[in-house]
């Protein structure tokens, strides 16, 4: 059942009461729901989206993180309100942990996943048999799979054989998924109800376990939802931020603590030795029904002796139109009016489509964060004629492309997970919601290894593209100040990190609450370390393994 509080006449009727309630519809939520249905369709089950079915004004207020003045600022459409939560403006785009990532790395503050990458690997299959991510074997360069990349390596001039970097391959669904639509079918089952418009303001103890949740709709109306455990799975942020709300035990000042991201932005321009018109591996292309790019990383063994963190490059080439805003519009346009995108796809059936534009992978600046609307799309397209149209031609007509002679370096950075970097409420009276609960403040910056990190990255770049022969970079990183790597990817990461020792960790490996009972984590929030790519194929795969604990573990329902 679904069921929109903001469009009813009144709150539901006192005593409502579930086996299991889930906070939040995204990856982190939608997925725990589904595979407990899978498992135990017994069990009665509840999801609560703070959310309606679109985003709206109301929502939109809910996103609020005011800035701290310094750090990464936090953007609001990372933290949609709204059904499927921010996987309804992520370009899907997402690889496995690297091993290295999981594994205790001595020089960090803190490191060391209590999971193995074996024991993730069956999950991340279950992610791509069950949640359209491609099979982990896709993800490695050296393997020639369907939905892989590797296959297309050899096509353009450029094929070189690096000795001071490594590839690492990042997919995503060619469409990407939503989870509110990809959930949709699991709240019509007689047993998960879906309330929208539902936000929990905090969560209630009896005893030492979670009981009940306190919930404010649009409306102003005021409920509780009971059950008999609980998951919440509402964000990096906004875990924490209803953990601290409700005044769960936090005698260690852990939770919030340890805030990570992978700060991203343009640094580096590489001339190419030979102009070309094609490297659609390195540049990006849609293939067998994935889109995809090779970035390029260090080498474990390089990170283990410098002692750094895994951080990545990406080449994207420079068009006569990159960055035009009239051209990200168009893009916007095309891909939300899905009969256009599928009809133009239909044209090109098995073909190789090599990307013509970095927003065509889905990073649309601040356009998601702006909801225009189609009237507004339209007049940026046409304020912007000229290069709209000359995309258009090289989209529809001009198969070869055109000349590429420079291609810039795109940044994305693994943090050292730090306990200086945070969430925390604010304390100021001024800023709360609008249901007078205090907002997050988020203090979180990169520190010197993660930067150091990146400058060995290009250093090692700058002598391997001389080597091979493919080009010229000129980057000057080492001379910036303010450090220009700081936009927020919205990844949020690491705020209820998990873990065998309470002092430095929030759950336990099977996501448990550290101190109360019937309460779980679910999302980035709960990852030791960040890694260095999108992290929502990780955390389906931890929502899965989550699903699967609790379908053992929760006693047989009995009859409400």
């Amino acid at each position: 059942m679904i069921r929109d509080l903001g469009a009813s006449e009144s709150a539901p009727a006192d005593g409502l009461d579930y086996d299991v309630v889930v906070v939040g519809s995204g990856p982190a939520g939608g997925v725990v729901a589904a595979e407990l249905r899978r498992a135990r369709p017994d069990l009665t089950i509840c999801v609560l989206e703070s959310g309606r079915l679109r985003p709206g004004v109301f929502g939109d207020k809910l996103r609020r993180t005011p800035y701290p003045g310094r750090g990464i600022r936090i953007k609001p459409h990372s933290r949609e309100r709204v059904l499927g939560g921010a996987s309804t403006t992520w370009s899907g785009l997402s690889s496995p942990m690297d091993p290295i990532e999981m594994e205790p790395r001595p020089w960090l503050e803190q490191s060391a996943w209590p999971l193995s990458p074996t024991e993730l690997a069956v999950y991340y299959q279950g992610a791509a048999d069950r949640y359209r991510f491609a099979p982990p074997v896709a993800f490695n360069p050296q393997t020639d799979h369907e939905a892989g990349l590797a296959s297309i390596r050899a096509k353009g001039k450029f094929q070189p054989t690096w000795n001071a970097v490594e590839e690492k391959i990042f997919l995503a669904a060619e469409d990407p998924q939503d989870f509110g639509a990809e959930l949709k079918d699991l709240y019509d089952s007689g047993n998960v109800d879906l309330w929208l418009d539902a936000s929990v303001t905090n969560l209630v103890t009896e005893n030492g376990r979670v009981v009940c949740a306190k919930l404010a709709t649009s409306k102003g109306d005021r409920f509780d939802v009971r059950g008999g455990t609980f998951v919440v799975g509402c964000g990096g942020i906004e875990n924490a931020r209803l953990l601290l709300n409700s005044g769960l035990p936090n005698d260690r000042d852990v939770i919030g603590r340890y805030m990570m991201n992978h700060p991203k932005n343009y640094g580096g321009v590489v001339t190419l030795a030979e102009p070309t018109r094609s490297l659609p591996y390195f540049f990006g292309c849609i293939w067998k029904g994935f889109a995809g790019y090779g970035g390029l990383r260090l080498p474990d063994a390089k990170q283990r002796e410098e002692q750094l963190v895994n951080s990545y490059v990406r080449f994207e080439p420079l068009f006569p139109w990159s960055d035009n805003r009239g051209v990200e519009a168009l893009v916007h346009l095309v891909k939300r009016s899905k009969f256009l995108l599928t009809g133009w796809k239909k044209t090109k059936k098995d073909e190789l489509i090599e990307l013509r534009d970095y927003s065509e992978t889905g990073d649309d600046s601040e356009l998601d964060e702006e909801h225009l609307s189609y009237f507004g799309l339209i007049a940026r397209l046409v304020r912007h004629l000229p290069s709209v149209l000359a995309y258009v031609k090289s989209r529809i007509l001009d198969r070869g492309g055109p000349l590429i002679k420079r291609v810039r370096i795109r940044n994305f950075m693994e943090m050292e997970p730090v306990a200086a970097n945070r969430v925390v409420l604010s304390t100021d009276p001024s800023e709360v919601d609008s249901f007078g609960m205090a907002l997050p403040i988020v203090h979180h910056d990169t520190v010197l290894r993660d930067r150091r990190s990146l400058l060995l990255l290009h250093e090692a770049l700058k002598s391997e593209l001389a080597r091979t022969g493919f080009g010229e970079l000129n980057t000057d990183l080492a001379n910036q100040d303010p450090w220009p790597i700081n936009q927020d990817a919205s990844h949020h990461i690491g705020t209820t990190r998990m873990g065998s020792d309470p002092s430095s960790s929030v759950v336990d490996n099977n996501l448990k609450f550290h101190g109360l009972d019937g309460l779980y984590l679910s999302g980035a929030s709960v990852f030791p370390t960040s890694g260095c790519a999108n992290p929502t194929y990780t955390i389906v795969a931890l929502a899965i393994r989550l699903g699967e604990h609790l379908a053992q573990e929760l006693p047989q329902a009995t009859a409400n």
